[in-house]
């Protein structure tokens, strides 16, 4: 994939005297959809996009992806090629009432002829209430909307609104497009920047895959009077690295500790380092990382490596004592010796097999010979009768059947041949076997 925009595309001719300088991210925008560079998994003859335009049926969509990436471009050409009136609101700016004047301005014009592609920036912001309010408009043809947004749209948008608008997602620019955009910038501005092969990579680097972003620092290098190129290090002082994009509370923050958590899973410590460390530096909250980490211990090591959770803990609890950024360096040892220890879920899926059974039994009571008779009327009625006091029979096992009397024996817990839990596993086929004899000999 190359970058956002062409790099053989002739620049806009600057404005005239008087008028002001524009911003070169503006000089450099597409104008028309044959000039996008990237995003071909949209825009190529065989993707969403580039089928719709060649049959003339594009249909209502949002646009999924992260900032800087083209989707108000997009939106914007696909209006102009198929000759559409491009209106563009923010759900940030905009209440009922300016959605009515805007309805009321479209389907005036689809009575004089032209149709209208509604863009809506930031749709998710837009309340289910709201959301719904576009549909009937949709569906006789007033608008064709076309939504951007930042968030998942399964989480943000709702069905009725999904079901008639298609998702289509763009990614974040890689560092050969963000290159290629560099060029275009420098074909504009007439000069090379005055930066090293290195320099250009930390360029890149700082734009952390936002096409918008790069522009705007390129413009801030290209005002810089130097007689020799820059490194690495003279950028960074000149210029304020942009934070990493993440959302503690949106989609970034779920993916990344899904990574994390995978990364501990796979057994690949360097994985799961690099995302623990993505989320500290994104600004998470250590304490929830602390909380994480210990479900992991007992989610996916379990009792294969019992130490695990106590590693965790007391990972925890260093935090607690040292604070940042001293006290993360515990949980990074947490999450290595998560990654490198054996791995089991037989206790998780035990848990969860029982639960389910639970719901399933409802209100059955104990076997009548465990439960306890502290008075003449439930002696009477045969509470505890029977009972063997386990630690008087051999091996300390009586074999006793201690589920409900109505219900057939579950088997939940299945331990894996790997760490500690060998171990269990030899034991519980040793009390299976005396369950087994024993009940024979009571037969």
């Amino acid at each position: 994939m190359a970058d956002l925009f062409d790099t053989n595309t002739p620049a806009t001719p600057s404005p005239g005297p008087g008028s002001g300088p524009r911003p070169l991210a503006d000089r450099l925008r597409p104008q028309t959809l044959a000039e996008v560079i990237g995003q071909e998994q949209v825009l190529g003859p065989d993707a969403p996009l580039g089928i719709m335009l060649a049959s003339g049926s594009l249909s209502s969509l949002v646009l999924w992806g992260p900032p800087g990436v083209g989707k108000t471009t997009i939106a914007r050409l696909l209006a102009a090629e198929t000759d559409l009136h491009f209106e563009q609101i923010s759900a940030i700016f905009t209440g009922v009432p300016d959605l009515r004047r805007v309805f009321d301005a479209a389907r005036l014009r689809r009575q004089q002829g032209r149709g209208t592609l509604l863009f809506v920036d930031e749709i998710h912001r837009f309340n289910k209430a709201q959301q719904d309010g576009f549909l009937p408009h949709m569906e006789d043809g007033t608008i064709l909307l076309v939504g951007a947004t930042t968030e998942n749209p399964s989480f943000e948008l709702n069905a009725a609104l999904l079901s008639r608008a298609q998702v289509l997602i763009l990614t974040r620019l890689t560092d050969d497009d963000l290159e290629r955009l560099i060029q275009r910038a420098e074909g504009d501005l007439g000069r090379p920047l005055p930066l090293d092969a290195a320099a250009r990579v930390q360029l890149v680097n700082m734009a952390d895959g936002d096409g918008r972003a790069l522009l705007n620092l390129i413009e801030q290098v290209a005002a810089w009077r130097v007689t020799d190129p820059l490194g690495p290090d003279a950028l960074t002082r000149r210029l304020m690295k942009r934070a990493a994009k993440y959302d503690k509370s949106g989609d970034e923050h779920y993916n990344l500790i899904s990574a994390l958590h995978k990364s501990v899973r796979g057994s690949d410590p360097d994985a799961a380092l690099y995302w623990l460390a993505r989320m500290l530096t994104g600004g998470e909250d250590p304490r929830y990382l602390a909380r994480r980490i210990l479900r992991m211990a007992i989610e996916d090591i379990g009792l294969a490596d019992p130490q695990a959770q106590h590693v965790c803990q007391q990972a925890w609890e260093t935090y607690e004592r040292l604070g940042s950024p001293e006290g993360e360096l515990a949980l990074g040892q947490a999450v290595t010796y998560l990654a490198l220890a054996p791995k089991s879920n037989a206790g998780y899926v035990a848990f969860k097999a029982a639960m389910q059974a639970a719901k399933q039994t409802g209100s059955e009571p104990p076997p009548r010979h465990i439960l306890n008779a502290p008075t003449r009327l439930m002696k009477e009625q045969g509470f505890g009768s029977g009972y063997a006091y386990d630690h008087d029979a051999e091996d300390a096992f009586s074999g006793q059947d201690y589920f409900p009397e109505t219900m057939k024996r579950g088997i939940y817990y299945l331990p894996v041949d790997r760490g500690f839990e060998r171990e269990l596993k030899k034991r519980l086929d040793f009390f299976a076997g005396l369950r087994a004899k024993r009940k024979g000999t009571t037969n």
